[in-house]
């Protein structure tokens, strides 16, 4: 006992000392890093989760106005001399400012259709982004007869600083409040739909859960998720201790995880440690409440989940999709849509061998209660794609040519592409050049190549796939959505539920733990 005992205490003691040593590096760090500016510093006075809760449409836009405001009297007019740059998004005379752009996408939107709507969406951006990002999905939905209403959640499209402060509950409370509105705008039974992005993704699914358990909330008929933050890495758990130093003055910086210049209009580069924190908190309790109300039994009035991921995804845990969210949806036209890496011989010798194996460990090996769908190339030698799936209770793909390629210079795609056409004006790879649209830089566009060290920016921003390729197919999915509206197979599919771990555990193990694609039924192409 005594010897267990003294084990313990060094170990205690070696953990203490990991511990002082990380700070002293990270408060060292931020003393070494770039100085703060006016965006790291002002914090805009959002509505807080109780007024969001008592607040409506125009009241949340009045905050806006005002928030916006104060950005241009606090940050934009009060910038140092050597910031007023045309790189700089809060230099006033900068072609990315965004209050000169012909639209400011920052800003929560309502798109009306022509005629009489015959349904409504709520679009969720994600962490660190600004309505901008769903805009095209927006749009198609309001083509096609439905009210399309875009919020700004709280501590986006302002400063960075925005989410220093800013909690997950608040987030919820903006998502309610747009609900609502919704609802008043377009009464049921007009079919309402949830379209997230990213953590906007994890915030339609709490929604759509909260509203199982609390019938003032408004239920939507159908969920459309863009990458979903369903889980993250588990080292957000301790992402608040990075910022520990922070707590004294010289150590400001350590409460950044990124400090870079600002000049994408619509979308921050610097992030805050809160922000990832607050992710993880969001994540952990979307988890937590998916595992309790599937041990009851009380999913069984969940809206099917339409979801579009890349099997590689540098922010988003893509197993965790299938093992937190999808084991435990019953069966009522769920689906998910995966797209593979490009296969062709090209890229072979440069990817990462677990790239290649990424569909085999996800494709299901027993009937599950959901479609399971891949998008990939034809075979190894060729660009052209097809989409196989597999249906609920099915364990048979059925393959189906698309009439898409996969482009000779992509090898996957990305977490921030899902949602954004090659031809924008601002991502896209192939701006199209009729587009009366002007955001200053076309940043997907950029193919930079040159020495390393020269660039404001690491490399990896301009190697991360900004567009997709995909695009077209992703719309006439949701136009299925929309017009079609998928129900049970019939097959009577029990849920698989988990295999007596816990479903984090299998989220986990899911990437690590080699399986046999040699007897599975469809391992991808």
């Amino acid at each position: 006992m005594t010897a267990v005992r003294a084990v313990l205490k060094w170990a205690l003691a070696l953990i203490i000392v990991v511990g002082v040593v990380m700070l002293a590096v990270r408060s060292y760090n931020s003393l070494s890093g770039p100085p703060l500016q006016p965006w790291h510093t002002f914090v805009p006075v959002e509505l807080t989760e109780e007024q969001l809760d008592n607040a409506d449409w125009a009241r949340y836009l009045a905050q806006e106005d005002a928030i916006m405001e104060s950005i241009r009297r606090e940050v934009s007019q009060k910038l140092p001399p050597d910031e007023r740059v045309p790189v700089n998004r809060y230099f006033e005379a900068s072609p990315v400012y965004p209050p000169r752009l012909a639209r400011n996408w920052n800003r929560s939107y309502v798109m009306e259709p022509e005629g009489k709507p015959v349904g409504v969406v709520v679009l969720l951006h994600g962490l660190t982004d600004s309505p901008y990002s769903l805009r095209h999905v927006a749009q198609r939905y309001r083509d096609r007869g439905f009210v399309a209403i875009g919020i700004r959640l709280p501590g986006h499209g302002t400063v960075p600083a925005g989410l220093a402060e800013v909690r997950w509950e608040d987030w919820m409370a903006a998502t309610r409040l747009a609900v609502r509105e919704a609802r008043r705008r377009v009464p049921a039974p007009a079919p309402l739909h949830l379209a997230g992005f990213s953590n906007g993704g994890a915030l339609a699914m709490k929604h759509s859960l909260d509203a199982l358990e609390d019938s003032r909330l408004a239920r939507a008929d159908r969920i459309v998720l863009f990458t979903p933050m369903i889980g993250i890495t588990r080292f957000a758990r301790f992402a608040g201790l990075a910022g520990l130093p922070a707590l004294l003055p010289p150590f400001a910086g350590a409460a950044w995880l990124s400090i870079l210049p600002e000049f994408n209009p619509f979308k921050y580069n610097s992030f805050p440690v809160n922000g990832g924190r607050q992710s993880f908190r969001l994540t952990d309790a979307l988890q937590a409440q998916i595992q309790r109300l599937a041990r009851a039994s009380n999913l069984k009035e969940i809206p099917p989940v339409l979801t579009f991921q890349s099997v590689i995804d540098f922010t988003v845990s893509t197993p965790a999709i299938l093992t937190a969210l999808y084991a435990h949806l019953p069966d009522n036209g769920s689906e998910i849509v995966l797209f593979d890496v490009n296969r062709t011989l090209k890229f072979e010798p440069l990817l990462r061998p677990s790239a290649y194996v990424a569909v085999e460990r996800l494709t299901p090996t027993t009937p599950q209660t959901y479609r399971f769908t891949v998008i990939a190339n034809a075979d190894d030698k060729s660009e052209a794609t097809v989409e196989r799936s597999i249906a609920p209770g099915e364990l048979k793909a059925v393959v189906r040519p698309l009439d898409l390629v996969y482009p000779k210079d992509i090898f996957s795609l990305s977490h921030l592409s899902i949602p954004i056409p090659m031809d924008d004006p601002l991502y896209g790879m192939h701006p199209d050049p009729r587009t009366k649209d002007d955001y200053g830089y076309n940043l997907g566009a950029m193919d930079a190549r040159g020495e390393r060290g020269a660039l404001l920016v690491d490399q990896d921003f301009l190697t991360r796939l900004p567009s997709n390729p995909f695009f077209p197919y992703v719309l006439s999915r949701v136009d299925e959505a929309i017009v079609r509206p998928p129900g049970p197979s019939g097959h009577n599919v029990p849920i698989a539920g988990t295999t007596g771990l816990p479903v984090r555990v299998e989220a986990v193990l899911s990437t690590l733990i080699p399986q046999d694609t040699e007897t599975r039924p469809f391992a991808g192409p």
